[in-house]
This record gives structure tokens, sequence and C-alpha cells, in this order.
């Protein structure tokens, strides 16, 4: 096939622009964009995942950074949540039968708020009726006559038992320690001489009667201490009773204000029964207390606190069902976690010191994490499927899951949740979560894939020029004008390599939107024209291109060794990419072989500097391949041959060089020079097929630089695969020096269309005969293998000599080895004896 056949015209270099078949003149007529454009599946998927209610449907975002997925995801639900019912509030109540285990309660949205400030409001009231009560005339007479009640009939009997002891001869003295009995004479107590003038049976009757007085009087006191035991039971009823009236019309309008809700109302009694108990902390303290007065005052705080309301989550503000982003959903901020204060040396926590997480305050909505992030987090992802699989968040401090000594602090009662939760991250993240974590795949059951390219249809283009209408909306640019907006999509275009697609990457496009508002502006342009986008796309490129400036600059000074005119024999310029991250470009490089007589096979000096990465490796044997499947069929392949790319000292990668390293291996057994004007891209399979590869249009655009710089002769372009032409997005310098002839580009589909336009001859084809043209590249090829065949043969001698797998005319068909026979075997790089 001439070289003609197989060039490429002009008009094949890009997707056209064609600004004419826009249907605006500029964006501002167009409407704002709800959603991405061309992700149809991804909406979908997600569509289906968030409105289903069913547990385990939770949805995982997949898909490249920067494709409109964080986007999408809160615009979506923002729909799906307008107008949906507010979830109800939360908080935690005080446990007066197990204080260590705080009650959660759920409340009407903004009630939670309403019940706090009742609470609140009933301590201030109490502390001020409950004194007031205590300090009214009534109470005072009802106290003062149970004491003075009580008092009287303990004088009474007291009186009563002196009375019956003086009968008996004794006085009876009460003191605070107890009592004293001694025996009397004539009302006076005798002396202990008196007692010892008795006569025996005197003092054995005055001990009988001794010991009976001693047990009516210990009758006595326990009748005393009944009475007392009366009337203190008497005067707690009666504060208690105070207490209850002083409070009880506040704690009955606050059941009646929540009547609708049980679980209120048993602990609004449950207040009155502790207020009843708990009365004299509201009364004013004896200053003889030899308590400090800041400990009594940290003591009554921490009781009226088991009084109150801690409301963790309140939707009072809210107007649907919340979605919250995460930004950084660490343990503690997706559980939430107990507080504590220190006190007096001592660190104290309460119900009241309870904080919630994420999951809390998205209850009853949607949570969106990053997943690398959450797994980055200690601990946060299991703790997160932990909640998601059992339905409820417990607020824990990790200390008292991990610690070895066991502490008591609170253990909140869980609350149950029912949100949905949306993971954002990369697709390697996605399958290596479903093939590792089995709770992932039954929790995680959607996936919502975002591509980062979608197809250049005339709806798809459309919505992108929407894009750029609400970008512009948003972030307060100028408009587009058509013509921008079609050299923005030829961009777009050229971001994903394809004349067919469209980059999703709304992120890196967004970025340059606003660069060419910037430059559009500082003209004074009222709308961002062409030259605008053009200029920004320029700037961007002049800005990371530094590397690739200085590599043109030892190409031009000789440093790095490329040709670009001349031919040379087992030389020819591939083209690599470098990838920088945010900036990639590409350069030629020289690919040199050798060949001699051997048994070597084809040896890949960057595999044997440990240079080369698995794929390359698999390029190179490849080679051997197809120089076994297209020389080797009649005789053995005796060859030795060695590729390298000089000046190289980083490790090589990828197969496209593939058929340049082949084309060089061809021209150095042929001996046919190459042009050094023609570069080559395109890996090779084994029946000398050219495949497509990556970076086609930044390896056109390398060499072209490298001529340009040298000046353009006419004769220079570059070989690419024929199936890579719909990846070709070139800029306009190139296209127009291919429009005018002095710059080429051919699209190849074997390597035998490669070798012709590379060294100007016939690559040749097999005739009846089995035999190749004889001045043909592969009939040079064919006799160099067969000449070292036959000096293989030569230098083994004898019966060790090669001979032809098919009995070539002039060759003698090799003899039967005789025993003992020492047989060689080429197969690859292997010599097997």
């Amino acid at each position: 096939m001439t070289p003609e056949a197989l060039e490429v015209s002009a008009e094949r270099l890009r997707a056209h622009r064609m600004p004419e078949t826009l249907a605006f003149e500029t964006t501002e007529s167009l409407p704002s964009l709800d959603a991405p454009v061309g992700q149809e599946r991804a909406i979908a998927a997600l569509k289906l995942g968030l409105e289903m209610q069913m547990g385990g449907f939770h949805v995982f975002v997949t898909g490249p950074a920067g494709t409109g997925r964080s986007f999408t995801v809160r615009k979506y639900l923002e729909m799906l949540t307008s107008g949906q019912p507010v979830p109800v509030d939360w908080g935690y109540l005080y446990s007066f039968q197990t204080p260590d285990h705080p009650v959660a309660v759920s409340l009407p949205a903004g009630r939670g708020q309403e019940l706090a400030r009742d609470l609140d409001a009933l301590i201030t009231t109490c502390r001020v009726e409950i004194p007031k009560a205590f300090d009214s005339e009534t109470y005072r007479q009802r106290h003062r006559t149970i004491h003075e009640r009580y008092d009287r009939e303990g004088e009474q009997v007291l009186e009563e038992s002196r009375h019956r002891a003086q009968e008996k001869g004794f006085l009876v003295q009460f003191t605070p320690a107890g009592f004293a009995i001694a025996p009397q004479r004539q009302g006076q107590p005798l002396t202990q001489e008196e007692y010892e003038a008795l006569s025996q049976a005197e003092r054995d009757k005055m001990d009988t009667q001794a010991a009976e007085v001693h047990a009516q009087v210990e009758e006595t006191l326990r009748h005393i201490r009944s009475l007392q035991k009366q009337a203190n039971d008497e005067l707690e009823a009666l504060n208690k009773d105070v207490a209850a009236f002083a409070v009880g019309h506040l704690i009955t309008a606050l059941r009646e204000r929540y009547r609708e809700l049980p679980r209120i109302q048993q602990h609004l009694d449950a207040i009155r029964e502790d207020l009843q108990k708990q009365f004299a902390l509201f009364l004013p303290q004896d200053s003889s207390d030899d308590l400090p007065e800041a400990f009594l005052e940290m003591r009554k705080k921490e009781i009226f606190n088991r009084y109150r309301a801690n409301v963790i989550v309140d939707n009072s503000q809210a107007a649907h069902p919340p979605v919250l982003f995460e930004a950084n959903p660490t343990y503690y901020n997706l559980l939430g976690k107990i507080d504590f204060r220190g006190e007096f040396g001592t660190m104290v926590t309460d119900f009241m010191l309870i904080k919630p997480g994420a999951l809390e305050r998205a209850n009853g909505g949607f949570l969106v994490l990053d997943a690398l992030d959450v797994l980055q987090s200690p601990y946060a992802w299991q703790a997160l499927i932990r909640a998601l699989r059992t339905r409820e968040a417990r607020i824990e401090n990790l200390a008292e899951q991990y610690s070895l000594v066991p502490t008591t602090t609170l253990q909140p009662e869980p609350i149950p949740l029912t949100l949905k939760v949306v993971l954002i991250g990369e697709p390697v993240l996605y399958h290596t979560l479903f093939a590792l974590d089995e709770d992932f795949r039954e929790l995680f059951r959607i996936k919502a894939d975002f591509d980062d390219e979608v197809v250049r249809t005339p709806e798809n283009l459309t919505g992108f020029a929407c894009f750029l209408a609400t970008l512009c909306r948003e972030r307060g640019l100028r408009h587009f004008h058509r013509d921008g907006v079609a050299r923005f999509l030829e961009h777009s275009s050229r971001l994903r390599e394809h004349q067919g697609k469209l980059s999703a990457r709304l992120e890196d496009l967004s970025g340059l939107a606003i660069e060419a508002s910037a430059w559009a502006e500082q003209e004074s342009s009222p709308y961002i024209q062409a030259s605008h986008v053009e200029r920004a796309i320029e700037q961007q490129e002049y800005r990371a291109n530094l590397l690739e400036q200085k590599l043109q600059e030892q190409i031009l000074e000789g440093t790095l060794l490329v040709d670009d005119r001349g031919e040379a024999i087992g030389q020819v310029n591939g083209l690599s990419v470098y990838d920088l991250g945010d900036y990639a470009f590409a350069r030629p490089s020289r690919v040199t072989a050798q060949t001699s007589l051997g048994a070597g096979g084809v040896v890949n000096i960057e595999r044997e500097a440990d240079l080369s990465g698995p794929i390359h490796n698999k390029g190179v044997l490849i080679l051997e391949g197809y120089l076994a499947y297209k020389f080797a069929q009649d005789k053995p392949l005796a060859l030795s041959a060695s590729l390298a790319f000089e000046q190289s000292y980083s490790m090589v990668e990828g197969d496209s060089a593939s058929s340049a390293e082949l084309y060089a291996l061809l021209s150095s057994l042929s001996r046919a020079p190459i042009r050094q004007g023609i570069a080559v891209t395109g890996s090779v399979n084994q029946h000398g097929e050219i495949q497509p590869v990556g970076g086609v249009t930044l390896k056109i655009e390398g060499f072209f630089r490298v001529c340009q710089s040298r000046g353009l002769t006419g004769d220079q372009g570059v070989l690419i695969p024929a199936t890579n032409l719909p990846h070709l997005v070139l800029k306009e310098e190139v296209i127009q020096a291919v429009a005018a002839n002095q710059f080429h580009i051919w699209a190849i589909r074997t390597v035998d269309e490669g070798i012709e336009l590379l060294t100007g001859l016939d690559a040749g084809e097999r005739g009846s005969d089995g035999r190749f043209p004889a001045e043909s590249i592969n009939g040079r090829v064919d006799a160099t293998l067969c000449r070292y065949a036959d000096c293989l043969r030569e230098f083994g001698g004898g019966e060790r000599s090669l001979n032809s797998q098919n009995g070539r005319q002039g060759r003698k068909p090799r003899p039967t080895p005789a025993p003992h026979t020492a047989t060689w075997c080429y197969y690859g790089r292997k010599t097997l004896k």
C-alpha cells in the first residue's frame, strides 16, 4: 500500500468545533443544570438506592474524582428531601432507677428544646417556690404543732417513768447520753456510806427493785424513740406534702402539655417523686456546715442537672430531613462521645455531657461520607458498619472498649437508626471492600458508578453548555459565547483523547472556565470567546511544562540524541509519555537493535538492568513470537538480538514501543536503513497486527515539537495504529502543518505496512514456493536468519548440524542422529541441550 493511501488527512485529526451547530448565541439563554451530563446510569442507581426504605440498601457512589459525584448526590438529596416531613428530636434524660444508664427519648420536631426549656424553668421555679413554701407560717405552725405534741407526749411518758421509780425508792435522771438510776431516801440520793450501812437484806431488796426500775426505764426509752420516729415520719410526710404542694401544680401542667408522650409523663412523675426527697437542697444551707461552699454549690448543680433534658438532636429549625456531609468522619464525630469535666482534681461526667455524632444528627435523613476518610480514621469503619448492621447508634467512649482496667462511666441507651448512608470513593476501593468485607456486601448493595467520559452527542453537547451556564451563574463568571463553548468542548474531547467523547471531570473543566473568564475580564470582553479559552489552556500548560521544555532543550543541544533527518540501520524513534500528575507530555526516544548469530533470542537490555516493567517485558517476548511465526517455520531461530531505549535512566513500562522495537530488529536483520524523520508508536501482536495505544495525541505532538524546533522538512511524521484514529485531538499548529504537507501522520494496521513506510522497500509476501521476494524486507530478514542457522550448523559440526525443517532446495536433509548425539533446540531465549 502506498504511503499516500495510509496518510491521515487534516480533517480527521480532531473533533470538529462547528460553533454554528450550537443553537444559542451565549450561555445566558441556557437553563441551569441539575445533574451532570451523561451520567444516566449512575443517577438511576443513586435514585433507586436513596428512595428504597429497606435496610441493606445503602449507596456507594464510585467513579473518578471530579466527575460530579458529590454535586450529584447533594442536588438529588435536596430534591428528594424537599417537602418531606422533618424527623423527630432526640435527647437524653436522667434515669432515677439506674443513674448510669441515661434514657433516650424521641419527641416531635421542635419539642425537644421545648422540653429542655420547660424542665429548666421547672427547676428555676422550684428554687423559688420550695423555700417559700417551707418558710410559710402555715408550715411553721404545722411543724411546731407536731414537735409540741410529741414533746408533750414524751415528757408525760418520762414523768410517769420517774413517778413509778420514786414509788420504788429510786431517782431517775435522763441525759442525752442515756439515763442514771440512784436509790433515794426522803427525796435525796443515798450516799455510798449510807448504802453500805444498810443490812444485806435491804441491799438485796434494793438491787432487785433497781433491776425492775432499769427495765421500766428501758421500756420508757423505747417508747420515747418510737414517739421520735413517729414525729420524724409525720414531719417527713409534712415536708413531702409541702414540697408536693409547691411543685405539684407545675408537674401537673407539664403532664398536660406532654400528654401525648407517655414516656415524658413517666419521667415527670419520677421528677415529682425525687423533688419530694431532695427538697432540702432547695432550702438555705446551714452556715455552720463545715463543707466548703463551692463544694455545696457543685453538689447542688449535679443534683439539679438530673431534672434537665440533654437535647442532642434538635430539628426545630429544619424544613426537611437532614442531609449531612461529614468532612471529618472520626470515631467520635460519627458515633458521638461522653465528655468529662474537671472538679476538685477529678474528672466527672453526667448525662448532660453526652454529645451527638453524625449518625445521630443525620438520623431520619441522609449521611454522606468519603469512604477513604472513614477507613483511614481508627475504629471509625468498624463503628459505622456495626451501627448500620444493628440499626442503632450506641454512644460510648473508646477507652471503655479497649482499656485494660474496667472503668465506671455512663452507658447511654442506644438510639434506633433510620437513616441512609452514602459513601463516596474510588472504584478500586469499592471492589476491595466488596471482596474483603462481608458486611459491606450486605449493607451497600447499590453502586452508583460515575464515568469519567460521556459520548459526544448533540444532547450531551447541549448539556455541557448548560453546565457552563450554571457554573457562570454560581461563580459569578462571564458567560460563554458559542465559539468559546465550541473551543471548550474540543478541549474536553482532548482531555479524553477521543473525538467521540467528552471528559466528565467537571472539576478540571470548571478550573479552565474560571481562568477563561478571568482573561475575558482582563480584555473587557462581555463574553468568553474561543481566544480566551485558548489562552487559558496555553497558560495552564505553561505553568506545568517546565520539565518538557528542559528535555526539549537537551534534544536541541544534542545532549539527548534524537535524529529527525537521514537514515540509520537498526534505529528508530520511539515515543514515550511522561505523566507528571497535573501535566502529561511525550518526547521521542531512540530505540536501537543489534542482531547476530547465536541462540540467545531477543534480549531486553532494560529488563536485564531491572528498568523494565512487566508489560514492556511482555511486549519484547511477543517480538520473539512474531519472528518465530514469520520466519522460523522452516528453520531454527538462530538469533541473538539486543534491544535498548538509548539514554533511558528510569523505568520503562508499557508495550506501545513494541512495534518500534520490531522495526529496529527487522532493519538490523535486513540491513535496510530506516528514515529517522518518522517516529513510531503502537503495540504489535504475534501475527504482526498493530494494536492501539494510549497517549497517541501527546506522542504525535511531542515529535512534532522536536521537528518544528529544528525545521520541518515535509518528510517528517508519525506512524500510528489505524485503530487510534478516533483518539486524535491534535493542536491547531499540528493540523495546519499536516494540511500544508509539512508534517505527516500515517495510520497502519500491520507491521508490513509500517516497515514499507520506514524503509521505502516492499515488505514482501511469501510466494507459492514459500519464499519471500529476495529484495523485500522480509526476504532479506529470512535470508539473514537462514545464514545464521547455517553458520550455527557449521559451527556445531557433523551430526550436530542443524537442518531445515521443510527440506529447502539446496539443503541436504539432516541425517538421523546416532545414539548419544547431542541435539540443539532453540526456543525463545532458552537453549536446551
